[in-house]
């Protein structure tokens, strides 16, 4: 769980792909965004109300 910081002069996020080392979802609202990784197995669930993330839940499974 990580958040990344916007360049509020220009409003770029710049993301350094190297320091990423496994899957993962950017999510961006309200002039923030956040990184978070995605589970080996499972689901990602993004939860919005009226245009806005309310929240991010991550369910994980294995296999049986």
């Amino acid at each position: 769980m990580e958040n990344l910081k916007i360049d509020i002069r220009t409003m770029q996020l710049t993301v350094d792909l190297m320091d990423i080392t496994t899957s993962c979802v950017i999510v961006i609202c309200d002039g923030k965004a956040k990184l978070r990784e995605l589970p080996p197995h499972g689901e990602y669930k993004i939860v919005t109300h009226q245009g806005k993330v309310k929240r991010m839940r991550k369910e994980e499974g294995e296999e049986f």
